[in-house]
């Protein structure tokens, strides 16, 4: 089982107020092996080092939550990939309903081994392009994230209506971004980065 770095346990994550509990550390390890496992074949994402996936997998994907409401019960994960944010999100937070959203089969196929070892029997996988989902999935989530999905102007009108009135969309953003609609929020990371989104309300 991998050894995740300490900060990870022991310092209070962004978006978390706390470090990851030893159950959710050991599924967190799992998560990181099966990764790496998958990218000796599939490039999934940018690096292996497990210092590395802390930071830009494991605690990046949990900061999302400083911008999500507390008591959202079902989050969409649009264009998951590799399942970030929705899989960190779904270890930490077993009371929301996760649906991972992505069209790419070799993903696909990832994140269902992900879901199946991992035991996360409240994550499901949506294996098609968000815009096809409308009929299945109208309003049914309090909140979406998108962590490398496109364009905002392109991403809303297909994610909208998936959310529930009065619901909310985050997405990631670069640090020079402008917001023209929503808002647009800063967290400082363990790694003393600056870590930006922007956050929609839908109408």
């Amino acid at each position: 089982m991998i050894a995740l770095p300490a900060f990870l346990l022991e310092t209070p994550l962004p978006g978390l107020g706390r470090g990851l509990t030893p159950s959710e550390a050991d599924t967190t390890s799992n998560y990181l092996e099966l990764l790496i496992k998958w990218q000796r074949v599939h490039r999934l994402i940018g690096s292996t080092e497990v210092a590395w996936m802390a930071h830009n997998v494991i605690a990046d994907s949990l900061a999302f939550l400083a911008a999500l409401p507390p008591a959202i019960q079902a989050l969409a994960d649009v264009g998951s990939g590799a399942g970030m944010p929705g899989v960190p999100i779904a270890i930490v937070r077993s009371d929301i309903q996760v649906v991972l959203i992505e069209a790419r089969q070799r993903r696909i196929s990832f994140l269902s081994t992900v879901i199946r070892e991992l035991g996360l029997s409240h994550v499901e996988v949506a294996g098609s392009r968000v815009e096809d989902l409308v009929d299945q999935y109208a309003g049914r989530f309090d909140a979406a994230v998108a962590r490398c999905a496109g364009s905002a102007p392109d991403l809303l009108p297909k994610v909208r209506p998936l959310v529930r009135a009065g619901g909310v969309i985050v997405t990631s953003a670069a640090a020079s971004a402008p917001s023209t609609e929503g808002e647009r929020l800063a967290l400082r990371t363990p790694d003393g980065m600056t870590r930006w989104f922007h956050r929609y309300g839908n109408p």
